[in-house]
């Protein structure tokens, strides 16, 4: 993805963006396929830099991981159309602003191990269930659960944050975006508010 400086996001800002917002997009390229393999996927973080995830046996990217482990999860966020007349410069015409759209997203560039043995699928659906649903029973006491997933480790080997929000703008159209958002309420405006403020 094309990431301007002004909306690059550091480390520190992307890891704590994916911290917050676990679902995301697992693709897998394989070797020598049209389209690479994309699964919509929950995931936990184990440290920094370990995403575990478990996913249904039969799903096709396993043979793209086994082709290739290297695979990007994709994690994005609520988006916000940004009008033009918002971002057109004062004295002129509303109507010669350019739109954009605000959203944060964050790319992690990863090498992938498939958990096949019981042990540690289980480390991994008790990580899960740990951050999701502390009162769930021991995962152990399902075996058809664990019969019917294979894990997945993910080691992450290079991030890629990018958190577009005009950043390169002066104070005072970021003033009047956050103005008309706090007046729209639409989807993803209150969280494109929180990047203005």
């Amino acid at each position: 993805m094309l990431i301007h400086p002004w909306d690059a996001g550091d480390e520190a800002r992307s890891l704590a963006f994916v911290r917050d917002n676990l679902f995301g997009h697992l693709i897998a390229a394989g070797r020598g396929r049209d389209v690479p393999v994309v699964v919509p996927t929950q995931f936990a973080l184990a440290g920094d830099l370990t995403v575990l995830l478990h996913l249904a046996r039969p799903n096709p990217v396993w043979a793209a991981i086994e082709e290739n482990p290297k695979v990007l999860l994709s994690v994005g966020s609520p988006w916000a159309y940004i009008p033009g007349e918002w971002r057109a410069e004062p004295g002129t015409d509303p109507r010669l602003g350019v739109p954009t759209t605000y959203y944060s997203t964050v790319q992690l560039t990863c090498h992938a191990e498939i958990v096949t043995d019981d042990d540690g699928k289980l480390e991994i659906l008790r990580h899960q269930l740990a951050d999701l649903d502390p009162a769930a029973g021991d995962p152990a006491q399902m075996p058809r659960l664990l019969s019917g997933i294979r894990g997945l480790q993910l080691t992450v080997e290079e991030i890629r944050g990018k958190f577009k929000y005009d950043g390169h703008r002066d104070t005072a159209l970021r003033e009047r975006v956050a103005k008309g958002l706090t007046g729209r309420g639409g989807p993803g405006d209150e969280a494109a508010l929180r990047h203005l403020s």
